[in-house]
């Protein structure tokens, strides 16, 4: 994986890689570049067995104030055939994050705006400052969230979403909470301490059930009762046979601790 990227910085402390958007000058809105290094990013995360969580977050007072005014311009004067790669090249780059076998953390302070909050949406927990703001401003612009929307539906409700879809308005952390939006809002000075805490709760956890997860829900998500049990059932028999699975049961039975967790002999 590229670590010596011009948008993004990548560290990593131990099972955790922080994938950080890097450009404070411009309350870091991403652009073509951006989005390349993004995709190429957790393209590589989803299979590199030394990452357990990836937390997504950001420099300077905003999370991501959505699509960078420059990369904007060009865009004005892109033919059909260079806009249509754009945007498949953009629902790529929100693909690739969705989609990561990793649980992915986002780490959300000031404004997360347009496709920000399209970055929200697809983090798996994000956790937000009581002064965060959140807004899907797309319409304001004549254009529409629509590379977004697949991911904003999996935590709204569709005419939730609607509303705000159609509204462009902006909305504090409060209401992305109770939308769905986000998982946990706090203060500002607790935000390391709550996401550090979602974190160590994701290490305590199989990898290969974090996984397993991850693929399952979106599976079933929009089944009946009757055609979710084929795949629930299938995923449960494979676990319990997964090595994963047979050493997890076997520390809990013996009281100890699963191979997948600091300290574990």
């Amino acid at each position: 994986m590229n670590e010596s990227f011009t948008r993004l910085k990548i560290e990593r402390d131990g099972a955790v890689t922080s994938v950080v958007l890097n450009r404070p000058e411009v309350h870091d809105a991403f652009d073509d570049v951006t989005i390349a290094e993004l995709t190429e990013t957790f393209t590589a995360l989803d299979t590199d067995a030394a990452t357990r969580a990836v937390l997504l977050r950001s420099t300077g007072k905003h999370f991501s104030a959505g699509a960078d005014l420059n990369w904007m311009r060009r865009m004005a004067d892109y033919s059909e055939a260079e806009s249509r790669e754009d945007a498949q090249r953009l629902e790529k780059m929100f693909r690739a994050i969705a989609t990561c076998s990793k649980p992915v953390v986002a780490r959300v302070q000031g404004a997360a705006l347009g496709g920000g909050s399209g970055l929200v949406a697809t983090a798996d927990i994000a956790i937000a400052t009581s002064r965060a703001s959140f807004g899907f401003t797309e319409a304001k612009l004549g254009i529409l969230p629509a590379v977004i929307s697949p991911y904003v539906l999996k935590k709204l409700h569709w005419g939730q979403a609607q509303a705000l879809f159609l509204t462009g308005e902006r909305f504090r952390a409060d209401k992305a909470l109770r939308l769905g939006l986000i998982a946990d809002v706090v203060e500002e000075d607790d935000l390391d301490t709550a996401v550090a805490a979602v974190i160590q709760e994701l290490l305590g956890c199989s990898p290969a059930s974090q996984a397993r997860i991850k693929a399952l829900i979106p599976a079933i998500a929009n089944l009946e009762l009757g055609p979710a049990s084929v795949p629930t059932v299938e995923s449960i028999v494979d676990a319990r046979s997964s090595d994963d699975g047979k050493a997890g049961m076997a520390a809990f039975l013996n009281k100890a601790k699963p191979p997948w967790v600091e300290g574990a002999e």
